[in-house]
């Protein structure tokens, strides 16, 4: 997940919604009268079982032929960096199935990460920051994308290369700056109790990690959950930057961390990660697949949708078993950002860990979906995006894109790419190929 922008946890063997992580759907909280809202509109359900409303279609992408990965064992389950899984060096850049245009965007993207790319520090242990200054000096200059990728880098598979990937996009739900009849889920901005503290000065074996909760008394508390949130405990304490149509919808576009609003008068009001209340986050849709309550046909978002609109109580109570909770803010300028701070482009940034893959890198895909195969730039990370060779690819917004990154699963190759004399300066760390 980022901070900020695109939020996905989304994500994991499963699609998006079957991963959702830190979401929420912010049921109207007590003492505020529904009115006349659709928020929970009962849907008939057909003797299949089967929802017969709610039902978008899902795009599930063209089949195509991976390319086969180099021969290598599979990363270690106690990997925490790339160098530690292992890699070898990939095929050339000029073998790859590179498209034009595909090219294009992610050099563009490429553009917007190179200041970054040059400042962090690179946790895979297979760059440094000086090592990119030729190539994002280069492509400043760069007309020919794909002579600038041949000729500025190359492939390295981490590990067994054996890719998954799925798809984010980003919502647009209904929504209104002010409450009124048909707008009457809040979407919270972030609570003025809220306190998140960083246990680094505490114990080295702490370095890195956050806790978010709330001061009661002399002590440090976890903050309420998504339970008591609903039920009133934000009131006088969060501001509500603006009120959803519909809780279901709301609540996927938390796990997909930022999105629009579609306004009354036709305007749209864009909104971001802003902040969480720290507790433990559940996938629901895990916990339908594990209970029997997704059936062959209804593994998509638009299927969990549908149930939980079909059953309005059990929806509830359903959405209510993620404790984790997600606050907004308004966003101004181009976005949505990803976990680098920056725009993510559709078609062109993916989601990564950044343990195994360098954050602003590119990266080749050959999948079995061929909508999905090609160059991204990794610009993003996701909650559930943990692991060599784990991507989510963003596809946008509007409706072309929720159909498609709704249903998205693919299998394939990966292949990284860094700056050439990369793989020379690494030496040695290459993987063992398999038996």
């Amino acid at each position: 997940m980022r901070a900020q922008g695109v939020w996905r946890v989304s994500v994991i063997g499963l699609p998006l919604f079957l991963l959702a992580s830190a979401c929420s759907n912010a049921i109207v909280p007590a003492g505020i009268d529904r009115g006349t809202s659709p928020t929970w509109p009962r849907v008939p359900v057909a003797s299949t079982g089967q929802p017969t409303r709610y039902t978008p279609g899902v795009k599930l992408g063209t089949p195509a032929t991976p390319m086969p990965a180099i021969p290598a064992a599979a990363a270690p389950a106690d990997a925490t960096s790339a160098v530690a899984a292992g890699w070898v060096a990939g095929p050339p850049i000029a073998s790859l199935p590179i498209d034009a245009a595909a090219a294009r965007r992610a050099l563009a993207a490429f553009r917007l990460s190179c200041p970054s790319l040059q400042k962090r520090a690179d946790a895979t242990g297979l760059t440094k920051g000086p090592d990119w200054v030729p190539a994002c000096a280069a492509a400043g200059q760069a007309g020919d994308a794909n002579a600038f990728f041949r000729d500025r880098f190359e492939t390295v598979q981490i590990a067994d290369g054996r890719a998954f990937a799925t798809g984010y996009y980003e919502p647009e739900i209904a929504g209104s700056r002010s409450r009124r009849a048909g707008y009457e889920t809040p979407i919270y901005g972030v609570p003025s109790d809220l306190v998140e503290v960083d246990l680094t000065p505490f114990a080295t074996d702490l370095a890195g990690r956050k806790i978010r909760g709330r001061v009661e008394g002399s002590r440090f508390v976890p903050y309420p959950d998504r339970t008591a949130i609903e039920e009133g405990a934000l009131t006088g304490k969060a501001p509500i930057i603006a009120w959803a149509a519909d809780p279901v919808e709301l609540f996927f576009l938390q796990v997909q961390g930022s999105g629009r609003l579609r306004l009354p008068d036709g305007g749209v009001m864009r909104i971001g990660y802003a902040s969480q209340n720290g507790r433990a986050y559940t996938g629901i849709g895990a916990l339908m697949r594990d209970r029997g309550l997704v059936q062959p046909g209804q593994a998509s978002m638009q299927g969990i949708m549908a149930y939980l609109r079909a059953d309005p109580d059990r929806g509830r109570a359903l959405m209510r078993e993620n404790k984790s909770y997600v606050f907004f803010r308004e966003l101004t300028g181009p976005g949505p950002l990803g976990a680098m701070g920056l725009p993510v482009t559709a078609n062109a940034s993916v989601a990564a860990d950044p343990r195994f893959v360098p954050l602003g890198a590119p990266v080749f895909l050959s999948l079995d979906r061929a909508e999905a195969s090609g160059l991204w730039v990794a610009q993003d990370t996701g909650g559930a995006i943990k692991g060599a060779n784990r991507f989510d690819t963003f596809w946008g917004a509007g409706e072309d894109a929720r159909a498609f990154a709704g249903g998205l699963t693919a299998r394939g190759t990966a292949f990284l790419l860094v700056p050439r004399g990369t793989l020379a300066r690494l030496g040695n760390g290459r993987a063992p190929a398999r038996p």
